[in-house]
């Protein structure tokens, strides 16, 4: 019985295991926290960036928005063929504190991008920063956020 179990419980971590490596493979669409690496991308791939502040240990519509949109296998595969994905990310709590140079950075990209201090801010920009459109969390899933996100960038 307990051999069972034993073995029961292995394959139940490696399908888990196999799963996780799965859902981070080479064709899934990578969120930088580097805005010079972001730009280089965009630059390269000829696509705008997707920034976003967002607060994931306090802010509940940030929560919202990774859950209902970002994490969605249909945003994801949009987002892999049409933006290079920028996370600037502002914890709260001190287990989920940033290290220095990033939180650095991000507060300098807030201070050029989100002076009012919206959380979520979306800012869509080009490579070399000027920005596109800006929205926050929009209700309604992934399809209606990518349709408002196209027409954010039909505005330019």
């Amino acid at each position: 019985m307990k051999r069972a179990f034993s073995f029961t419980l292995l394959w139940v971590c490696f399908l888990l295991a196999y799963r996780a490596n799965a859902q981070s493979g080479p064709d899934q669409q990578k969120w930088q926290h580097n805005y010079e690496e972001a730009t280089k991308q965009a630059a390269a791939e000829h696509k705008p960036i997707l920034m976003v502040f967002a607060g994931s240990d306090w802010c509940k519509p940030c929560i919202m928005l990774r859950r209902e949109v970002w994490d969605t296998p249909e945003f994801r595969d949009y987002a892999k063929e049409h933006f290079v994905l920028l996370e600037l990310d502002f914890p709260r709590f001190k287990k989920n504190q940033l290290p220095a140079e990033q939180k650095k950075d991000n507060e300098q990209l807030a201070e050029r991008y989100n002076q009012e201090g919206v959380f979520p801010l979306v800012v869509l920009t080009d490579a070399q920063g000027q920005v596109l459109g800006k929205t926050g969390y929009q209700p309604g899933g992934p399809e209606k956020y990518i349709s408002h996100l196209e027409q954010l960038l039909q505005h330019n």
